[in-house]
């Protein structure tokens, strides 16, 4: 009898790309209109778009310039679903909550429904604020084996950590639980954050890196050996999605030739307004 052919291995990952905008601001309008084109994307083929928010500086750039008429008129809002991929766990009016500055940003500027909004309850025990944002998940992508987010957003730590998966802790090797709630030594605070498992099956993952100050972690993680417990961003990596990171030239200045490449939306005249500096804030 004739020998029977082995499965075929699963592909790997797509290498991510990197695109370099010669500033914050070129970044800003680079990161716009991605997401633009992802939720028109979506939205075409779904009916509707799927989007895990970061926090941070860079974010809030980007979300102060959706929130203007030239983007904002050209997003279905009635059609998108806005998540969180991490909060810190305190009441959402706190300066330092994600939510508040992204409603300060954007949710307080387009229109949006509260049952389009869902947000991590920080303010709860953070355990039980993890195990209900589970249940908002599982209650949107009901009857699906996972969360298929169209578009993540992420940033990084110049320690190597994003969302809030931190180096050495348990979060950044979670493969079942779509949320974890975790304490932070380094920060002294309880996290509250998506798991590689919701991460990977995300459908886009926009990485936003801006400043020099981040310029070491962005060559380890993406020309240093992989090693995600002490690098945390490494660890997202969709098998059957793609990670594009948008990063200035500060970010870059450590980044080999071979790693970088100008983004097709780079334009040195691209100047946002509301654009700011990366306060690197963990």
């Amino acid at each position: 009898m004739p020998t029977a052919t082995p499965p075929t291995p699963p592909a790997p990952p797509a290498p991510p790309a990197v695109e370099v905008l010669p500033n914050p601001d070129a970044l800003t309008v680079a990161a716009a209109e991605r997401v633009v084109a992802a939720a028109s994307q979506a939205i075409a083929a779904t009916g509707r778009f799927v989007l895990a928010l970061s926090g941070g500086s860079t974010p809030r750039a980007l979300y102060q310039l959706l929130a203007t008429p030239p983007y904002a008129s050209r997003i279905a809002w009635s059609r998108v679903q806005l998540f969180w991929g991490d909060e810190r766990c305190v009441p959402p009016d706190d300066p330092s909550s994600n939510f508040r500055m992204t409603r300060e940003a954007l949710l307080d500027l387009v229109p949006l429904a509260p049952t389009q909004i869902h947000r991590i309850h920080g303010e709860d025990d953070p355990t039980r604020a993890a195990a209900a944002y589970q249940l908002a998940l599982e209650a949107t992508f009901s009857g699906e084996p996972r969360p298929r987010l169209d578009l993540s957003l992420l940033g990084i730590g110049d320690d190597g950590h994003t969302a809030s998966l931190f180096p050495g802790l348990t979060a950044v090797k979670e493969r079942s639980r779509w949320v974890m709630a975790e304490y932070v030594p380094k920060v002294a605070m309880w996290r509250v954050t998506l798991t590689p498992a919701a991460l990977n099956a995300s459908a886009s993952v926009l990485f936003l890196v801006a400043g020099a100050g981040k310029a070491p972690a962005l060559h380890q993680i993406l020309e240093g050996p992989r090693d995600p417990d002490h690098l945390p961003a490494q660890v997202v990596a969709p098998k059957d999605g793609r990670v594009t990171w948008l990063v200035d030239e500060a970010a870059a200045s450590a980044l080999t030739g071979a790693s970088r490449h100008s983004s097709p939306f780079a334009s040195p005249s691209s100047s946002p307004s509301s654009s700011k500096k990366a306060d690197g804030r963990p």
